[in-house]
């Protein structure tokens, strides 16, 4: 096999081997955690590293079961198994995992059972760009609905959905999982679990260098759970290592939502909103488009789009913007970028613009193609050119905003600059004020100590996109200000108490 098949075939097959002294450091672990299987199942046994290291660590396996889809892995594994342990009763077999019968499989299994191995580090969507099959049925298993499908959220790793399996397998009863894997993938089983009241009575993470064992620069742990008939409480330790002797921290699953910090949570509950906010965090602006949409100033009315291409465009529909990675770095009193928003609320017509400013509506159709290529559905049956991400809280003159990549809660006061409202690309959130003193006071409430640690009880800095609009609409703003004592100083306190302002209403998100 040449090294191209062999990496296409590593990229298919998210195939990560595990390395000998990593299997029996993990299998150590689950013995001296109490674990003491009579036989152990891994559902995708490789080369059989994992099985030879639960050989030597539970004496008590009578059954050893190691299933792959990989013939060579299965021919190597068996001939490696049966030279290193003539006496045991291991098995290997080449199966597809989605397409076997696990109910007859497991009745076969003397209790209790321990599920252990490395599953597939690698998405659907990464399968499905390869062409691959090596893919569950397309269900839609995370019960993802409406926008959160259409802009991509139902993309999954292959190893959630096998987790996921496994968790059913052993849930109420006497049998244990211990899995290799993403850290943000253990903390997604974990939450569809809890959701669904699985009977679980202990998780762990213990979180592994993946740079060191594997040659990969991703988050990952062992992620040990343990079932049982009577269940438990909806939480997981956290160790930093496989050597830790104590957690790090613990998450769980409180009133319907996944907690990053038990502790901060419990001492800060008291500031989640419950329903409407007055004060509701949006998206910037979603174009797709960034070398049409996005612009250098080089005149008055002379922008330069991302193909080097000089552009006169009309002032209405170009407005100042920052992007996330100038927000996150503070550089917001003079953008240096312009943005053509073509719209003033989701779906609203666009043909007006040829009238209105017939240059900028040339230089669309000039670049018609690009526009009209965009391949996310979510412009399917909308205006031409449409964006998302607008609404009357994109124009606000002051707001308060934060970039959704970074590792920090660094929020920032957004003004307006030429007497135009600045916008935000769609890797940002905000909340329009209404003055340039409810944004200043609205940025101190959300850098307090309250507001900080309320937010880091919520949040996983790991995560790809660590701060969004559902972790930042938890917090009640003037549960804040009442906390700090600042109630009289947030202006729209005043708005509120005459009747002349409400809650907003409608989806938090846009």
């Amino acid at each position: 096999m040449s090294a191209q098949e062999e990496k296409r075939i590593r990229s298919e097959f998210g195939d990560f081997q595990t390395p000998k002294v990593l299997a029996e450091r993990v299998c150590a672990l689950l013995a001296d955690r109490g674990i003491h299987p009579a036989s152990v199942l891994e559902p995708t046994c490789g080369s059989g590293a994992f099985l030879d290291a639960a050989v030597r660590a539970f004496p008590s396996a009578r059954r050893l079961l190691g299933l792959d889809i990989n013939p060579r892995y299965v021919a190597d594994a068996t001939t490696f198994l049966r030279e290193s342990h003539p006496a045991a009763d291991v098995q290997v077999r080449r199966t597809d995992f989605f397409r076997t019968d696990w109910a007859e499989v497991l009745t076969k299994l003397p209790k209790p059972l321990l599920v252990l191995g490395n599953p597939p580090w690698v998405t659907s969507a990464e399968l499905g760009s390869l062409g691959s099959s090596n893919l569950p049925e397309k269900t839609n298993f995370q019960r993802q609905r409406g926008i959160d499908a259409l802009m991509g959220k139902s993309n999954f790793d292959i190893s959630e959905w096998m987790l996921l399996r496994g968790l059913e397998w052993i849930e109420g009863q006497e049998a244990s999982l211990a899995m290799l894997c993403k850290v943000a993938v253990a903390r997604k089983v974990l939450r569809y679990a809890w959701k669904h009241g699985q009977r679980l009575q202990r998780a762990e993470v213990h979180r592994i260098d993946a740079s060191k064992h594997f040659g990969a620069s991703v988050d990952a742990c062992l992620f040990i759970v343990t079932g049982s008939p009577q269940g438990g409480e909806a939480e997981c330790a956290v160790y930093n290592s496989l050597e830790a002797t104590a957690p790090l921290s613990r998450f769980g699953f409180r009133n319907g939502e996944l907690v990053a910090d038990l502790h901060l949570y419990d001492k800060w509950k008291h500031l989640a909103g419950i329903g409407p906010q007055y004060y509701q965090w949006r998206s910037g602006v979603k174009h797709d488009c960034s070398k049409v949409m996005e612009l250098r100033r080089c005149g008055d009315s002379t922008y330069l789009n991302g193909f080097q291409q000089k552009v006169g465009l009309e002032r209405q529909f170009v407005f100042p913007m920052l992007k996330g990675s100038e927000l996150a770095n503070g550089a917001v009193a003079k953008p240096t970028r312009w943005m053509l928003v073509t719209q003033s609320a989701i779906g609203a017509d666009t043909c007006h613009i040829e009238s209105e400013a017939p240059c900028t509506w040339r230089y669309l159709c000039a670049h018609a193609h690009w526009l009209d290529g965009r391949s996310s559905t979510i412009y399917q049956k909308r205006p031409r050119f449409s964006v998302f991400g607008v609404g009357a809280y994109t124009f606000q003159p002051w707001r308060v905003a934060i970039a959704g990549l970074y590792k920090k809660f660094n929020f920032q006061v957004v003004g307006s600059f030429e007497d135009k409202p600045i916008v935000l690309d769609d890797t940002c959130y905000s909340v329009p004020c209404g003055s340039q003193a409810e944004a200043v006071c609205v940025h101190s409430l959300l850098h307090s100590e309250p507001a900080q640690e309320f937010l880091n009880a919520f949040v996983f800095w790991d995560s790809k996109r660590p701060v969004t609009v559902s972790l930042l609409g938890r917090l009640d703003l003037l549960a804040v200000a009442q906390e700090v004592g600042a109630k009289d100083e947030l202006p729209v306190r005043q708005r509120l108490l005459s009747g002349m302002d409400g809650p907003q209403q409608g989806s938090r998100s846009s």
